[in-house]
């Protein structure tokens, strides 16, 4: 340890002992005031409110966190770097309440990566609510370029934690019901396809998406089918392809919601022998669309992965792109695909075309039209429904992109940047990906086949799930009840958006919401 000093202490006018910083000059800078410290911790916490979690940007005297515990619910994160320092605090003042407590953690010298991986695994906002931060302002100043490094991590983890709790607002309801309709429809025989694929790995693949440079692509698509390429098609594709008399060989789908039907109207999956490879939350009425069995997937909600761990397995792709082609590429890559090219991924609007010609749009707002709303007007307002941005380069381009495609756009580089595979791009009109090939060599976890080997049904499993989360307490919870906590998050952010305010009524009214599902699947409603 080094034995230069980097605190001195005081004794405030009450009494307390007040850290007090050396900078470099030898100056002595307080941390808290000198006068009542205990005082100047309360007015703080009182701007706290209904905040649950509240992060310190500092240790010092530890008086405004451990006022925050004893006045407040809140989940308490303190960050402060300089273990040494940290050293010299505890050997001088009594931090005892703040270490013992579980509702407190304390993040000691963590890089920007892991401070902002902390946040998102323990940033709850369906429990948590909001998030504030409080600076202890003399001590970020000694430490100016590391705190400025952690408050930029804390901003990444809260716009991605918002980012999925927007989505699971949206549609944790939708998952849930879906999720445990499937485990009916579920069988072993689904899993054929990727026993296959694993003794006959796929060489060359094709990943087939709906952008408008389809239309101008076709003929490449199907000379790359005449060469017994692969092809994964996006469900939002398949009808293009079926126009064309482009036989896919497996189709992708990942939406949750019933318009993913409209993908299907009209194609015989059954006649084609098309396999279809669903995330295990999609509709259940997309079930038994094709003459194989299909075969689920495990996507990102946490009750698939659960019952992928507990009761049988399911492969599982990333969906963290948020987009069907980005799950079709992580397909290619299970497959074991060497060789990729990707058709129509504009990830972009060109010249006013939403998507290629031949996708459901066309005929949903052709049977939606009236005199009052032609089919004209609702493409437009389809396409202006969100604003657009400028394009990265300054220049004027012929496409256009959305905050959402350019997401979409960004996470495709940054997986296909991690894959051993080559990945080629299709040459049309949208916005260019970029594959950055400096992550070539970076140590990638491949999704694998595992052969199944479960020996209670859909039902069971579902019986045995429900009297789990009829037996969740309110209070604090073990390693499996936390597991099973986690798996009804999702719904909880859903009815939180439906106006629930206290995190016990929340929690009784997921449960219950929970149970009533399940007891519908199983007939005993």
């Amino acid at each position: 340890m080094n034995n230069e000093n980097r605190y001195t202490f005081l004794k405030s006018r009450n009494g307390e002992i007040v850290p007090a910083i050396i900078n470099q000059n030898g100056d002595t800078l307080p941390l808290h005031s000198t006068i009542d410290p205990i005082r100047e911790a309360l007015r703080l916490v009182s701007t706290i409110g209904k905040t649950d979690f509240v992060i310190f940007l500092g240790l010092g005297g530890g008086f405004a966190p451990q006022t925050a515990l004893e006045l407040t619910n809140s989940n308490i994160v303190i960050i402060d770097f300089d273990k040494d320092g940290i050293a010299e605090l505890f050997a001088n003042r009594d931090y005892s309440k703040l270490l013992n407590n579980d509702r407190v953690g304390i993040l000691i010298d963590l890089n920007e990566e892991e401070i902002k991986s902390f946040i998102i695994e323990n940033f709850t906002p369906a429990l948590c609510g909001g998030i504030k931060t409080f600076p202890l302002r003399t001590r970020i100043e000694h430490d100016k370029l590391k705190f400025e490094k952690a408050a930029a991590a804390i901003q990444e983890a809260i716009e991605a934690v918002s980012g999925d709790y927007s989505v699971q607002s949206h549609f944790g309801l939708r998952w849930f019901s879906n999720i445990i309709r499937n485990i009916k429809n579920t069988r072993i025989e689904g899993d054929n396809f990727l026993a296959e694929k694993k003794e006959n790995p796929i060489q060359e693949a094709a990943i087939v998406a709906a952008g408008p440079s389809l239309d101008t692509q076709l003929s490449s698509l199907a000379e790359f089918k005449s060469r017994n390429g692969f092809i994964i098609c996006a469900d939002t594709a398949l009808s293009v392809l079926s126009r064309n008399n482009i036989v896919a060989d497996a189709v992708v789908s990942i939406d949750c919601q019933h318009i993913s039907y409209y993908h299907f109207m009209g194609i015989k999956l059954h006649d084609k022998k098309i396999p279809l490879i669903l995330d295990i939350a999609s509709p259940p009425l997309l079930y038994g669309l094709s003459s194989f069995t299909p075969v689920f997937f495990s996507g990102g909600h946490p009750l698939t992965r659960y019952i992928s761990a507990q009761w049988r397995y399911f492969p599982q792709l990333d969906t963290s792109g948020g987009n069907v082609t980005y799950a079709g590429l992580s397909l290619a890559e299970l497959l074991g695909a060497k060789h990729i090219t990707l058709f129509g991924a504009d990830f972009s609007y060109i010249r006013g075309q939403t998507y290629a010609r031949g996708t459901y749009i066309y005929p949903y707002f052709n049977r939606k039209q009236n005199r009052l709303s032609p089919a004209e007007s609702q493409m437009s307002a389809f396409l202006y429904r969100n604003p657009f941005l400028p394009n990265e380069d300054g220049e004027k381009r012929d496409y256009y992109e959305t905050a959402s495609l350019r997401f979409y756009r960004k996470k495709l580089e940054e997986k296909a940047a991690t894959m051993d595979a080559e990945i080629k791009i299709e040459p049309g009109f949208g916005a260019p990906i970029n594959i950055n090939r400096a992550c070539k060599n970076a140590d990638v976890q491949r999704a694998a086949y595992k052969e199944n080997k479960t020996t209670i049904s859909g039902t069971d499993f579902l019986e045995r799930y429900r009297k789990d989360i009829a037996a969740l307490p309110t209070g604090k919870l073990n390693e499996k009840e936390r597991q099973i906590f986690t798996t009804i998050l999702p719904t909880a952010a859903a009815l939180k958006h439906r106006g629930i305010a206290s995190n016990n009524e929340l929690i009784e009214a997921t449960k219950n919401h929970c149970i009533k599902q399940i007891d519908k699947v199983l007939g005993t409603h």
